[in-house]
């Protein structure tokens, strides 16, 4: 190293803390961060999703983006437990404040606040839990605020549907290993394997301006719902072959006007993110995921929810921090919408 460059480091340096920037962002997120040279613990204090500001009463001074938990899993056909999921999502620590391939940090751009999880009456009533979360979602989009949701089961996403799509169909970007457009099974339709389905005909889902990315695993003859409604889907054979770029592009052509988000976390291979209810061996990896829900960004995104995290399949909480990263990637998109706050 040259006398002269050393010097210069040892002036601009030597005597500055670890909190000193000339970047404007930085400076934003250090002051939202450190009192002085410290930095909360994180393994201190009440755990919130992605460390935002708990408010648990969201109709008093209404945040503009609410996250969400949704503890409810009567919905499964196999393994229960992602009723845990919000709480595992929760205690994952230091999620954010920074993305760096956006350039952003949405806790310093937004009000943005964890506002606890829905009231639902009965754990018992699958048919009750979902009137529950539409109404308490049909409040929320009324009082202006938007959501990012943790669940919990697939189910859930339908009642968080009809209650933000009402009025203006939404069209989604769906990343999963199943397709959840199945029918009728058992007595019901309202079970995790059907709530897509059940969005379109219920009139709050477009079919042609949603994508479903990842889908594998033996159940596809289940699924054809999914092209003869006119959703775009992409098994996850085809996304290897086509590569994330050409993925990319398909989703942001398909995925126009205003839209949801919804992303399941067995869309992610079980050797990284075994713990959920039906997992499917030969899915993305994170970084794919990180990469396509990126590539959304400037998309028109409203809403959007993670699921089907059950910690107690994953002893190492691998599957919690891939959700609890993923929710931090999802209000990243609702902050740079189009329409927010316009």
């Amino acid at each position: 190293m040259v006398a002269e460059r050393l010097a210069a480091l040892r002036a601009r340096f030597a005597a500055t803390g670890g909190t000193e920037t000339e970047d404007p962002l930085f400076r934003r997120i250090i002051a939202s961060q450190f009192t002085g040279d410290r930095r909360a613990w994180p393994f201190s204090g009440l755990a919130t999703f992605c460390g935002a500001p708990f408010q648990p009463d969201a109709f008093t001074s209404p945040p503009e983006i609410g996250l969400v938990g949704v503890p409810m899993d009567l919905g499964v056909t196999n393994r229960a437990g992602a009723r845990l999921g919000p709480r595992a999502i929760r205690a994952v620590e230091r999620i954010g404040p920074y993305e760096p391939a956006l350039h952003m940090a949405p806790l310093t751009e937004a009000r943005v606040a964890d506002i606890g999880d829905v009231p639902m009456a009965s754990r018992f009533s699958l048919e009750s839990c979902h009137a529950d979360i539409e109404a308490y979602f049909r409040a929320l989009r009324t009082a202006g605020i938007r959501t990012v949701a943790a669940g919990g089961d697939h189910s859930i996403s339908l009642p968080i549907l009809k209650a933000l799509g009402e009025g203006r169909p939404l069209g989604m970007v769906h990343i999963d290993a199943h397709a959840d457009t199945g029918g009728e099974y058992e007595g019901t339709r309202f079970h995790h394997g059907g709530p897509f389905r059940q969005a379109v005909l219920e009139g709050v889902l477009d079919p042609d301006r949603t994508i479903q990315i990842g889908i594998r695993g033996g159940a596809g003859y289940l699924w054809e719902f999914s092209t003869a409604s006119g959703m775009t889907l992409i098994p996850m054979h085809e996304v290897s072959a086509m590569g994330i770029p050409a993925v990319l592009q398909r989703m942001r052509q398909v995925a126009t006007g205003p839209i949801y988000v919804s992303f399941d976390v067995d869309a992610v291979d079980p050797g990284f993110a075994p713990g959920t209810g039906t997992p499917e061996v030969g899915g993305l990896a994170p970084w794919q995921v990180l990469e396509l829900l990126r590539g959304l960004a400037g998309l028109d995104v409203v809403g959007g929810d993670v699921v089907e995290v059950a910690p107690q399949y994953d002893a190492g909480t691998a599957t919690a921090q891939i959700g609890a990263q993923m929710m931090f990637q999802l209000l990243c998109l609702l902050v740079r919408a189009p329409s927010f706050r316009t």
